[in-house]
């Protein structure tokens, strides 16, 4: 089926009006009208092959919140009318041990992305949520729980599993102490879910600006990073660190702030691989843990928890037009917290 959308040509292009071939409704398949679609900063990355080579023309977008128009014959989870997301991806082999466990985000052969990527087939582009419908099989969409506030849900879909997973890894709960270093698109989630798990929270941040919008999402505590007098009554402090910055840091002064057994937690990948100074793992028994999004029954699990707990993002909304304004203003900071589109200006 023709699809419209935005995406670019190659990675020096801008975000352009674009149409593009989808595949029609299969016998397991749903058909989405998106309503909306979150901007995340990997979008960037992907739209200027800054994480490998990308797959052109590429429409970016994974944060999708859009509603059922057509099934397909074996469809048995949604009905025309459902509300429907999807995700970061929308398909793996389905065999592997990961698969089988429901953690398909670590698709022994890959997982099949959402956009600037192929499907199972290897030679059919998958393209993302800046458009006007997406086809996915009803196995990798999500319900989505919500009545109202659509567009604030839409971010939970990347931002919101990608903080949720770790948390509910590493077994957070009351009585731990967690700090959250960097208050963004995934930090600012991360605040809300520590703190609604029943947390002691504290932001990390090189920003003092940032401090009344921490406690604000939850945190109880501000600490400004490079103001060495707040930092040194935090050493052995923390039974977590969920580390989102995805700027090259040094994490080495972060984990001399671990208690025993410590962890942090990283979902940030910085465009330059971090240095681990062992002595600060080995002194305490501390770990370094790595956390990509979620599975399907996760993020389905996420959505459910976020509606019972009223839990959103913070959102400003844009005009599909505006796009490439809204990339510049993400390299800047400047956005609180996640931009996304109203896919009715498309």
């Amino acid at each position: 089926m023709q699809v419209n959308g935005y995406g670019a040509l190659s990675k020096t292009a801008p975000i352009a009006p674009i149409g593009f071939e989808r595949r029609e409704v299969g016998a397991d398949d749903i058909l989405v009208d998106i309503l909306y679609c979150g901007v995340c900063h990997s979008d960037i990355h992907m739209a200027r092959s800054e994480w490998g080579p990308s797959v052109y023309p590429i429409v970016p977008g994974h944060e999708i919140v859009g509603r059922v128009s057509a099934i397909g014959n074996n469809v048995t989870k949604f009905k025309v009318g459902d509300l429907a997301g999807v995700a970061v991806f929308v398909d793996s082999c389905r065999t592997c041990p990961s698969c089988q466990s429901g953690m398909e985000q670590y698709c022994d052969e890959g997982m099949t992305p959402t956009y600037n990527g192929f499907y199972r087939d290897g030679v059919t582009p998958t393209f993302g949520g800046y458009s006007s419908k997406y086809v996915i099989d009803e196995k990798y969409a999500l319900h989505i729980p919500f009545t109202d506030q659509l567009e604030a849900v839409a971010p939970l879909l990347c931002a919101g599993i990608t903080t949720y997973s770790p948390l509910r890894f590493a077994g957070v709960g009351k009585g731990h102490k967690v700090a959250v270093l960097g208050l963004g698109g995934l930090g600012h989630m991360a605040v809300k879910f520590a703190a609604s798990f029943g947390a002691e929270v504290t932001m990390l941040s090189t920003s003092p600006s940032k401090e009344a919008d921490a406690r604000r999402l939850g945190a109880q505590h501000f600490v400004l990073t490079t103001d060495e007098a707040q930092m040194k009554p935090l050493k052995n402090h923390f039974d977590f660190i969920l580390n989102t910055v995805s700027a090259v840091h040094d994490l080495n002064s972060f984990l001399d702030l671990l208690k025993l057994e410590g962890k942090m937690l990283l979902v940030g990948i910085p465009p330059e691989d971090h240095s681990v100074d062992a002595e600060k793992l080995i002194s305490k028994r501390r770990s370094i843990v790595g956390s990509m999004i979620g599975g399907i029954q996760e993020t389905q699990e996420m959505l459910d928890y976020c509606a019972e707990h009223n839990i959103v993002s913070d959102v400003e909304v844009i005009a599909m037009k505006d796009i490439n304004e809204a990339y510049d203003r993400i390299l800047k900071s400047d956005v609180k917290y996640r931009f996304v589109i109203d896919m009715k200006t498309l």
